[in-house]
């Protein structure tokens, strides 16, 4: 480790407190009134009420630019958008696969691409196609499925591997994509020469989807092997694996493998469009908060390029789909209580119920919608005709933030139902059936999240998201050369997160002192978010802050709306450093981010800032 692994985040460090430092005019009281009869500034009554910037011509054009240039960065190197599409289907324990490979060789290695369902494979050779003796096990376990697995009869202790004839007896019902077979120098073998039966036609009919080296270009990683795996179950209307989440991001996922088939590029396809989608989304939010087109600019930028956003939202994980459904239903709540038109309310409601049937913890966020709710209407309560329509609003709520939402909910579990041999149809929704299998599920899931006891070398707590204390690592793959490695993991840009959690800290301030409801509504949004998962005991990870940079990012962007409101000197020049800098990280940290083949020496001498980096 050399000397820049210590300076470099100390320098960070240091940047980020000379830019908070240059926001004390914020709190400087010069932007409230003056009582010349009481010689105080004047505070105003707590109110969510302003006026919100209005999208201009300017402004579509930089949010266009901007999300533009994210989208070509994110889509390329997303996964290859080759893998195999036919299966050769063991139907029952027994049932074998016999090849023919035109003459004897000696047999190095055999690459083979799992598809659905667990078991494993008895693998057999033989000179004669008569006598047989066993070459050891193919496993196809729930971590490995649509993955290139290798398996060396060799390394695995076999004596003899000078076959003509290979058989593969199946364990159970099982599905496999392809086989590759090597010999001892390492050449594929030409499947063109082989003979077998019509039924193991599937196993070397796309020979040119294999890969010169399996990896997670080529390859499910991480969650990948349960989302990935259950949307393909949806799509076939095969009841699924992974029941510990609700149904609606894994069929969002299903949609991008509609698209581009069961490739990487396709089961990741629409997490990285949902993640391009979040940027105009996010535009719109900082422009109508912070009345400023530099800082709504400067935040998209950096909320795009943002370590976590770019690395999670590239990943067939269903965490996507709750922050941008958080973003959205927040979003419209701040339009309905800055300017209290009721069509906002109900949409905010339309999307929480689209966010909880992805992932439990958009749940989360709905407590803090409901809390904001509250404040408003407490906020208003002198003004006549308060009682009629607060009740009348409390109806309305029930309809949009319980009715909507719960038959949102419960449709999405549609596929459960066919998959379960149910009748399809708007009828099956009244089905009995169809209600337990529902019930079942969120007795499973809430039994399955507060039981779950797991370790994991990755995990983290709530107080080390923080600080960017501990990130995830997703892959790691160290080459024979011994010099380079390709690795990435999910943790914020610390920038980013540095400087967004003194902003936080700012608006709670401005929250209290000023009574700011612009910087109320950005901390309760942040602290629905954490609060929680300081409850919780089971295991967690750095991902489980993502939904929270919704909050850093629009607390940073009203901070640098109230500089520009006050006129502060060089406030502009402080909200470019930090987009700046935030933007030259991404750079200097991008081979970490997508697994690019890198030295040794750099991202241990550069981007080891902390020992528990695992970079």
């Amino acid at each position: 480790m050399s000397w820049l692994t210590y300076i470099l985040p100390v320098c960070a460090a240091f940047f980020c407190i000379m830019i908070a430092w240059r926001w004390l005019p914020v709190f400087s009281g010069a932007q409230l009134p003056y009582n010349m009869d009481t010689g105080r500034l004047e505070r105003p009554g707590f109110s969510f009420r302003a006026e919100n910037g209005r999208i201009s011509r300017l402004d579509a054009a930089l949010c266009l630019v901007i999300t533009l240039c994210y989208a070509v960065t994110a889509f390329v190197g997303l996964g290859s958008m080759s893998a195999p599409q036919s299966w050769c289907r063991f139907t029952e324990r027994g049932q074998y696969a016999l090849v023919d490979l035109g003459s004897e060789v000696d047999i190095g290695m055999l690459r083979y691409y799992p598809g659905l369902h667990t078991g494993e494979y008895t693998l057999q050779f033989s000179s004669d196609g008569e006598d047989w003796r066993d070459a050891g096990v193919l496993t196809q376990e729930y971590s490995e499925l649509f993955k290139w697995l290798d398996y060396s009869p060799a390394a695995e202790g076999v004596a003899g591997t000078r076959a003509r004839y290979i058989r593969l007896i199946a364990s159970a019902e099982l599905d496999l994509g392809e086989l590759a077979v090597y010999d001892a120098a390492g050449n594929q073998l030409d499947a063109a020469a082989f003979s077998y039966d019509a039924g193991c036609e599937p196993l070397f009919d796309e020979q040119d989807t294999v890969p010169l080296r399996p990896s997670y270009m080529n390859s499910s990683y991480f969650d990948e092997i349960y989302h990935a795996r259950t949307a393909l179950e949806h799509v076939e209307n095969v009841y699924p694996y992974e029941i510990t989440h609700p149904p609606l991001g894994k069929e969002i996922i299903g949609l991008g493998i509609r698209l581009f088939g069961m490739t990487p590029f396709g089961w990741r396809f629409m997490g990285t469009l949902f993640g391009v989608l979040m940027l105009p989304l996010l535009y719109v939010f900082l422009k109508r908060m912070s009345r400023s087109s530099a800082a709504a600019s400067c935040g998209t930028v950096i909320f795009a390029f943002d370590f976590m956003h770019f690395v999670q939202t590239r990943i067939a994980t269903i965490d996507t789909y709750s922050v941008f459904f958080i973003l959205l239903m927040y979003l419209f709540m701040w339009r309905f209580v800055s300017g209290g038109r009721w069509r906002y309310l109900a949409l905010s409601g339309l999307f929480f119920g689209l966010g909880a049937a992805s992932k439990w913890t958009c749940i989360y966020a709905g407590a803090g919608l409901a809390v904001i709710w509250l404040a408003y209407w407490i906020s208003r309560r002198r003004e006549p005709g308060f009682i009629g329509r607060f009740f009348l609003n409390c109806a309305f709520c029930l309809v949009f933030f319980v009715a909507v939402p719960l038959a949102v909910y419960y449709v999405s579990y549609y596929h459960y139902g066919t998959a379960s041999g149910l009748e399809g149809g708007l009828g099956m929704l009244f089905d009995r059936d169809y209600l337990k299998i529902v019930w079942d599920n969120q007795v499973y899931m809430w039994e399955y999240h507060s039981d779950l006891v797991s370790e994991h070398p990755y995990a983290s707590r709530w107080f080390q998201w923080l600080v960017d204390a501990r990130p995830i690592l997703y892959y790691l793959e160290y080459y024979d050369d011994g010099v380079t490695k390709s690795a990435f993991g999910a943790f914020m840009n610390p920038i980013f997160c540095w400087t967004g959690l003194i902003a936080v800290i700012a608006n709670g301030i401005l929250a209290v002192r000023d009574r700011d409801g612009r910087a109320a509504f950005i901390v309760l949004g942040y602290l629905a978010q954490l609060l929680p998962w300081v409850l919780v005991t089971r295991l967690t990870f750095a991902y489980h802050y993502f939904p929270s940079e919704i909050f850093l990012i629009l607390a940073l962007g009203h901070v640098w709306g109230r500089l520009a409101e006050l006129g502060a000197p060089n406030w502009r020049r402080n909200m470019y450093s930090v987009t700046a800098v935030s933007t030259a990280l991404f750079v200097a940290f991008y081979p970490v981010l997508t697994g690019l083949r890198t030295p040794l020496w750099y991202t241990r001498n550069l981007l080891r800032w902390f020992p528990s980096w695992p970079f």
